[in-house]
């Protein structure tokens, strides 16, 4: 809705379009990023996928290699992990085949929550008004401002979120292919794409980056995790504090634990709705249950 209203507020000489017009404007800009996306940015992600998937069995021996060499590495059991790395890299491209019909009846799920977002964007001001109908008069007032001020921390966390995942994704994919790591754009995807779970999501994916450049050499995966520990520091010094603290203002233990019982009760789609839920019973609790005075 406050892009609705930004286009909505658009003046074409004497013309403003109206919220039936700003909507079709908002979905056919979304569709256009989406099939540039689609198009052009996807199609390389897949290919450094198969190749990645292809390759990865035929290194794993080589990685092993390498690591014997290194000062007590026959304490670990290389060659038994390697077996079970194997065994788990095949299990998982086995999971990934048989499961495709499954994933693929998840795009009616897409489409009827795409639906729902129009339908709440022409009639959600209604249903809004007929859920403020069910308290007394009296108290509609001070829930209303409460739930507006709610929507606005939201949203700014929602925006700040996304400007994290697009500054890593982006800055990820330039440091990688500077250093001519193997599948650099799919590794940049991934580290933009999981960024959206906080704390856990760069971890698993700089494990991941990480791992592919082993594969190359020491030094090159040296690079690696010194440019995610150079990002990381940048990011909570400069980046969080000026586009996510003054949004959302939610402690780092809020948030850990909010993440913590949202993958609880709803694996990673409770992950990523963690945070914004976390907002909002935040600015509820503020309003009704601090006592101020």
């Amino acid at each position: 809705m406050p892009a609705v209203k930004r286009i909505r507020q658009l003046k074409i000489r004497n013309y403003q379009p109206s919220r039936g017009v700003a909507i079709v404007i908002l979905i056919a800009a979304v569709a256009g990023v989406l099939a540039l996306f689609f198009t052009t940015g996807l199609p390389p992600v897949l290919s450094d996928l198969r190749n990645f998937s292809a390759e990865l069995p035929q290194r794993i021996p080589e990685v092993v290699a390498r690591i014997k060499k290194l000062p007590l590495a026959d304490k670990f059991g290389i060659d038994s992990l390697a077996q079970r790395a194997a065994g788990a890299f095949d299990a998982t491209a086995t999971y990934l085949f048989t499961s495709l019909p499954l994933w693929l009846s998840h795009l009616f799920d897409i489409l009827t929550a795409a639906f729902l977002c129009i339908y709440f964007m022409l009639e959600g001001e209604h249903a809004y008004q007929f859920f403020l109908s069910l308290f007394p008069s009296a108290d509609r007032p001070r829930l209303n401002a409460t739930l507006k001020k709610a929507e606005s921390k939201i949203s700014k966390w929602l925006l700040g979120q996304g400007l994290l995942m697009l500054i890593l994704g982006v800055s990820s994919t330039i440091v990688f292919g500077l250093l001519h790591v193997r599948y650099f754009l799919l590794l940049g995807f991934l580290m933009g794409l999981f960024n959206i779970i906080p704390i856990a999501g760069g971890v698993i994916t700089i494990i991941i980056a990480a791992g592919v450049a082993a594969l190359d050499s020491w030094t090159k995966m040296a690079s690696v995790l010194l440019f995610y520990a150079i990002y990381i520091n940048v990011e909570n010094a400069v980046l969080t504090p000026r586009i996510m603290r003054s949004s959302v203002n939610l402690m780092g233990l809020t948030v850990l634990v909010a993440l913590l019982l949202g993958t609880a009760l709803a694996g990673i789609v409770g992950a990523l709705v963690s945070v914004p839920t976390a907002a909002l019973i935040t600015v509820l609790l503020e309003e009704y249950a601090v006592q101020k005075e």
